[in-house]
């Protein structure tokens, strides 16, 4: 190693001349197909219970509703962003990061709700009807545009 080089640089330096898993860019493909689908079909009807819960909540409805889609849509996005950083890992390791991210997130988002169950400027049933409606829109969505992609799911080896 050269003085100027560091063990980060040398590192980097190996995984750029490594070859890329050949799975990497099908899964980065599909990651950026559910998310522009996620992010196409899941605000309007986080702006529909935003309105919804607003002429029946008033203000408390419209800030129940305004953090509980805010919440859902960080918990759909970090999964396909999680998606998108463990492309080219081992499969062992992306099934760490899945589970781990997975468990990370319901944990985040149960300590975020509990913390809110006290704020008493939000409506907490305006909040919980948009979360369960965003996350259950941002699923279909990603889902559809799964079933869409024309990606291929196995990728034969090359020799």
């Amino acid at each position: 190693m050269s003085d100027t080089e560091t063990p980060e640089t040398s590192q980097a330096a190996a995984q750029a001349t490594a070859p890329e898993n050949p799975h990497a860019a099908p899964v980065r493909q599909l990651a950026r197909s559910m998310t522009r689908a996620s992010l196409l079909f899941t605000p309007p009807f986080i702006l529909v219970c935003i309105v919804l819960f607003t002429v029946l909540n008033g203000l408390h409805g419209f800030l129940g509703a305004l953090v509980g889609g805010v919440l859902a849509m960080i918990a759909s996005l970090s999964t396909l962003g999680m998606m998108k950083v463990s492309a080219g890992q081992d499969p062992s390791l992306v099934m760490l990061i899945a589970l781990g991210g997975y468990a990370a997130k319901v944990i985040l988002l149960f300590l975020a709700l509990t913390l809110l169950k006290g704020v008493t400027v939000l409506h907490p049933l305006s909040l919980g009807i948009t979360m369960i409606v965003a996350i259950l829109v941002a699923a279909a969505a990603e889902f559809a545009a799964f079933r869409k992609a024309r990606i291929p799911t196995i990728i034969p080896a090359s020799h």
